[in-house]
Parts: C-alpha cells; sequence; structure tokens
C-alpha cells in the first residue's frame, strides 16, 4: 500500500505531513504529521496513527472510538507528504466537528445527499410546511413523475444547444435521482461504487 522507504523523513526532522481526506465524500479531515513509526503502525492494524509535539505516537480514535479505518495511503513527488483515506467512525475534530476545517463539504454531491438524508429522518416543525424534498421523499408518484419530467427538459435544452439551461436542467436531474433513490435505501456513495467498478471495464 505504502513503500516507507520512499519517503523523505529528513526533511520533516523525522516527520511527514499526512492529509486525511474521507474516502467516501472527499472531505479534508484534518492535517497532521506521521514519522517511520506511526506509519508503521498504521500499516499494521489498518487504522491511522500520527505523531504528535504532546501526544507523542497516537492512535486516532483510541480514546474517542472516532478511529480512521485506511482505505489507502499513498506519497505525494517529493515523498514528504502521504495523502490516507479512510472511513472514519465519527468526528475528525476534537471539537466534535466533522472535520478540523469546520462544517465544509468539499464536494457538492455529498453535500447534497447529506442534506436529503438529513430531510429524510427528520420531520418538520409542527405547523411547519414541509420542505420540497420532504413532500418528493413522502410521495412516490410525485418523485417519479419528476424525474421523468427534468430528464425531459434536459434532453429539450441539449437538443436546442442552450447550454446554460442544460447545466441547470443537468442539476435538477441529479438531485431528483438522489431523492428518488433514498427511499430505497440507498446513497450518493452506492452510485458512485457502481460508477467504480465500471471504470475499470
Amino acid at each position: 500500500m505504502l513503500d516507507l522507504d520512499a519517503l523523505d523523513f529528513g526533511k520533516g526532522n523525522g516527520l511527514v505531513t499526512v492529509v486525511t481526506q474521507d474516502a467516501r465524500s472527499g472531505d479534508v479531515l484534518m492535517v497532521a504529521h506521521a514519522d517511520r513509526e506511526a506509519l508503521e503502525r498504521t500499516l499494521a492494524t489498518g487504522e491511522m496513527h500520527y505523531r504528535s509535539r504532546t501526544r507523542g505516537l497516537w492512535h486516532k480514535g483510541a480514546t474517542s472510538g472516532n478511529v480512521q479505518r485506511v482505505v489507502s495511503l499513498s506519497r505525494d513527488c517529493d515523498g514528504d507528504a502521504v495523502l490516507a483515506r479512510v472511513e472514519k467512525a465519527g468526528p475528525a475534530c476534537h471539537t466534535g466537528e466533522e472535520t478540523c476545517f469546520g462544517p465544509v463539504r468539499w464536494d457538492a454531491l455529498a453535500a447534497l445527499d447529506a442534506t436529503i438524508a438529513s430531510r429524510a429522518t427528520q420531520a418538520p416543525p409542527a405547523g411547519e410546511k414541509p420542505s420540497y424534498t420532504r413532500r418528493l421523499l413522502d410521495d412516490r408518484n410525485l418523485r417519479l413523475k419528476k424525474i421523468g419530467e427534468e430528464a425531459a427538459e434536459l434532453v429539450t435544452a441539449c437538443a436546442d444547444g442552450d447550454s446554460p439551461r442544460a447545466v441547470e436542467e443537468a442539476a435538477d436531474v441529479l438531485y431528483h435521482v438522489l431523492v428518488a433513490v433514498k427511499p430505497l435505501g440507498l446513497t450518493l456513495e452506492d452510485v458512485k461504487a457502481v460508477l467504480a467498478r465500471r471504470a475499470t471495464r
């Protein structure tokens, strides 16, 4: 997975920078450092270990339970930084935020999927009209009808060569597709997994 001998620990006084990324959403969770020992422990256990000036060798999530399971480790072109793609068991930041950079979503589709998931689990407050997303989630026929309508509008925009309208309609189609599959227990990650498999064919 990662050749430690190919890393340049000398440049950082025994350390390399580790950029940790959520393998599902693409969000950058945190930036830390690791020495050879931390990376050896990471490779041996399959969970992220870091080297901290204050903590020393540090197993992420050892006390909080918010471990980071390794999906892949890749070095950069200079060998002084590592990209760690992980599956997280909880927030990455000690403040309780999902990332150390606050409530930032790097992937617009992942952010949209998270919003749809939130609407699916939270009923609107009493006396308040449900959101459009919630209305779609509660009405199967409306969900399916809207996919057809939005797809037809995208086809028309493409046939007309209307780029500004086509991009708007394409966004509408993506949104309605994600809403349509949510009641089936499917997420953006399920769709991306299929696309990833197809990309290797």
